[in-house]
């Protein structure tokens, strides 16, 4: 059973840290790129960052740039989204997904999805 985990979210105050985790099942992780994306309330989902496979190649989204920091453990079958200098805007459900192939930004290339772990940032 193909399965993804997130944990890790919660309620923080802007300039907090958080570190979330993404446990994966099922899969083979190693061959899977994976990527963090958002929701927040009334808006679409949008990407965050991305991994490949072995590390070598990260994309971010320009509003976490700096801030965020995505690393995979492939032993642990594991992917992490560090979180840095939070803000009220980074407040969302924040889930995991893979896909096999190259690292992208593009939502609709990812075919495995976690059920999500909420952020919420005060000002």
């Amino acid at each position: 059973q193909v399965q993804l985990v997130e944990s890790g979210g919660g309620l923080v105050q802007a300039g907090d840290t958080l570190r979330l985790s993404c446990a994966a099942s099922g899969i083979f992780f190693s061959a899977y790129a994976m990527g963090w994306f958002r929701q927040a309330p009334g808006k679409e989902r949008e990407f965050v960052a991305t991994i490949s496979w072995g590390g070598r190649s990260i994309l971010y989204a320009d509003s976490v740039k700096g801030r965020f920091s995505i690393s995979r453990d492939n032993a642990k079958n594991t992917v992490y989204l560090q979180m840095n200098s939070l803000k009220p805007e980074d407040t969302a459900v924040y889930y995991c997904a893979g896909k096999n192939g190259y690292a992208r930004e593009n939502i609709n290339d990812y075919r495995i999805w976690g059920q999500g772990t909420q952020v919420t940032v005060s000002s």
